[in-house]
C-alpha cells in the first residue's frame, strides 16, 4: 500500500511553495490528520492571478503540439502514479479503493482526450454573400483563449472533476488558478507536481491553492479573471454567480436523478446497475440514482430483488477492496440525510433496507412510499439513500421524472425505441441514459445540466468552448 507525505505545498505560479502547514486533511473513515498542506491566504491568491494574467499571451501562443505534449506528458505520468493516486483519494474522500482506482483511470481518460483535442481547434470559413451588398466579401471565424480563468472543484470526484477543468484550459491555452475541495486537496496538489515538471508552461500558467472558503472571494469577484467554472452544491454555485460580474461562469451543480424502469426492462441488468447507480461512493455524486420510477406490473418483484441485494452490501473501510459502502465525507453530512430518513418513515414511507447511521458510516437505505414534499423526495440527498415509486402510465412517469427543481441527467430502461425517443424530447435534464443509469458518463460527452442543477457543458471539446471565445474575420476581396 502506498504511503503518503506528512506535509503537502500549494503550487504558486508553477512553483511548489510551503508558506504554512495550516489545512490538516483526514482520513475520512478513521478521522485522523492523514498529511497537512498549505493553506493560500488572500494575497497568495491575488499573486496568483496576477501570474494568470502575466501568463495569458505566452500561454495562448503555445503550438498545438506544445499543448499536447503537456497533456500527454500527465497521461505518462498518471500512470507511473496511479498507485499513488488511488490510495491518496482514498484516505482522503473514502472512497473505496476499488472505486479510487477507477477515478485515476478516468483521470487518465480525461487528460488523453484533452491531449487530442488540443489539436483539433477548429474554426470556420464563412461566405457572407447573401445579398448584393455584401458580394465579395468572405468571412472566417477561429475560437481563442478567452484568458485567466477561475476554478474551484469538490470534493467526491477530487481528480476528475479538477481534470475536466484542468485538462481542457491547457487545450485551449487558458492559464488558471484553481481552488481545490479543503477537505480532499491532495489529488489536485499531486496533478500540480505533475504540471510542474512541465518546463513549456509559462510561470503563471497554472496554480493549485487550497483556501478557506472564507479567503477565497478572488476566485469569484476579481475581474482580471475572464471565467469561473464552480462545480459543487445549488446553494453556493448560484451565490457565487451573482458574485462573479462580468466574468463567463459555468456550473456544474446538484441532482435529483430519476430512472424509469418500464415492465419490459431487463430486471436483472437494471438490478445491477441501479445499485451501482444508487450507492457507488456511498450515493456521493450529483448523478446518482435517488429516484427509481418502477411499472405497476413489476413493481413487487423488482422491489424485493432491490431490498434483498442492498441488504447484501458490505460497508466498511475503504481500504479493504471487499468494501462497497465507505464513509460519507463527515459525520455532519450522514446525520443530515439520516434525518431525512428518520423524517420520511414519520411520514408515512416504508423502510426497505438500512437506514441505520455511526459517525459518517451511513447504511445503504432503500425506501418506498415517500410523499413528494419529503426532503428525500425533493432535495438531493448526495448519499446512500434510493427512493421507489411505481407508475401505469408512460406520460406520468416522465412527468414524475420532470417533477424536480434539478435537471442534470435520467436513466430509462426500457426497449421500446418510440418511448426513448419520446423521453429524449420530453424531459427536462442535461442528458438521458438508455438502458443504464443517470450515474452513467464518459469524459468526451458532454455533461451539464439545466434548471438548479447548473449552466454550461463540461466534456473536453465543450469545455474548450466555454474557455474560448470566437474572433471572426472579415475579408473584401476585389
Amino acid at each position: 500500500m502506498s504511503q503518503l507525505k506528512d506535509v503537502y505545498p500549494l503550487y504558486l505560479n508553477n512553483k511548489a511553495v510551503q508558506p504554512n502547514t495550516d489545512l490538516a486533511v483526514t482520513d475520512k473513515f478513521t478521522g485522523e490528520v492523514a498529511f497537512r498542506t498549505a493553506l493560500a491566504t488572500p494575497d497568495v491568491i491575488d499573486e496568483a492571478i496576477a501570474g494568470a494574467v502575466r501568463a495569458a499571451e505566452p500561454m495562448a501562443k503555445l503550438a498545438s503540439y506544445e499543448k499536447r505534449d503537456v497533456l500527454d506528458h500527465c497521461v505518462r505520468r498518471f500512470a507511473e502514479r496511479k498507485d499513488e493516486l488511488a490510495y491518496a483519494l482514498c484516505v482522503e474522500a473514502g472512497k473505496p479503493i476499488a472505486d479510487s482506482e477507477g477515478e485515476v483511470g478516468r483521470l487518465i481518460d480525461t487528460f488523453r482526450i484533452a491531449a487530442e483535442e488540443a489539436t483539433r481547434n477548429y474554426g470556420e470559413v464563412q461566405p457572407l454573400d447573401i445579398s448584393p451588398r455584401a458580394k465579395g466579401y468572405m468571412g472566417m471565424w477561429k475560437r481563442v483563449p478567452i484568458g485567466p480563468c477561475s476554478f474551484i472543484s469538490p470534493f467526491n470526484f477530487p481528480l476528475n472533476l479538477a481534470a475536466h477543468k484542468i485538462a481542457p484550459a491547457i487545450a485551449m491555452g487558458c492559464p488558471f488558478v484553481m481552488k481545490p475541495a479543503s477537505l480532499t486537496p491532495l489529488g489536485a496538489i499531486i496533478m500540480g507536481e505533475v504540471l510542474a515538471e512541465c518546463d513549456v508552461l509559462p510561470e503563471g500558467a497554472f496554480s493549485i491553492l487550497p483556501a478557506s472558503r472564507d479567503g477565497a472571494d478572488l476566485f469569484t469577484t476579481d475581474d482580471r479573471l475572464k471565467l469561473l467554472s464552480f462545480t459543487g452544491s445549488p446553494g453556493v454555485g448560484w451565490e457565487l454567480k451573482a458574485k462573479a460580474g462580468k466574468k463567463k461562469v459555468v456550473l456544474e451543480l446538484g441532482g435529483n436523478a430519476a430512472v424509469v424502469v418500464d415492465k419490459d426492462a431487463d430486471l436483472e441488468h437494471a438490478l445491477a446497475r441501479i445499485i451501482f447507480g444508487g450507492y457507488y461512493q456511498s450515493g456521493q455524486s450529483c448523478i446518482h440514482v435517488q429516484r427509481v420510477i418502477i411499472h405497476a406490473d413489476i413493481y413487487d418483484q423488482f422491489r424485493d430483488m432491490l431490498a434483498a441485494k442492498v441488504k447484501t452490501l458490505k460497508s466498511g473501510d475503504p481500504k479493504n477492496r471487499d468494501t462497497f459502502i465507505g464513509p460519507m465525507i463527515s459525520a455532519k453530512e450522514a446525520q443530515r440525510l439520516k434525518t431525512w430518513i428518520d423524517a420520511a418513515v414519520a411520514g408515512g414511507a416504508k423502510l426497505l433496507a438500512g437506514g441505520g447511521c455511526d459517525g459518517n458510516m451511513l447504511e445503504a437505505t432503500l425506501l418506498e412510499g415517500c410523499s413528494r414534499d419529503m426532503d428525500v423526495y425533493t432535495e438531493e440527498a448526495f448519499g446512500p439513500v434510493v427512493i421507489l415509486s411505481k407508475f401505469t402510465d408512460w406520460d406520468a412517469a416522465l412527468e414524475e421524472v420532470n417533477d424536480s427543481k434539478f435537471g442534470l441527467q435520467a436513466g430509462l430502461f426500457t426497449a421500446d425505441i418510440h418511448k426513448v425517443m419520446d423521453a429524449w424530447d420530453r424531459l427536462d435534464v442535461g442528458g438521458i441514459v438508455v438502458n443504464d443509469v443517470s450515474s452513467y458518463r464518459v469524459d468526451n460527452m458532454p455533461y451539464g445540466g439545466v434548471k438548479d442543477s447548473g449552466l454550461g457543458r463540461e466534456g473536453i471539446r465543450f469545455a474548450m468552448e466555454d474557455m474560448s471565445e470566437i474572433r471572426n474575420m472579415v475579408i473584401r476581396r476585389k
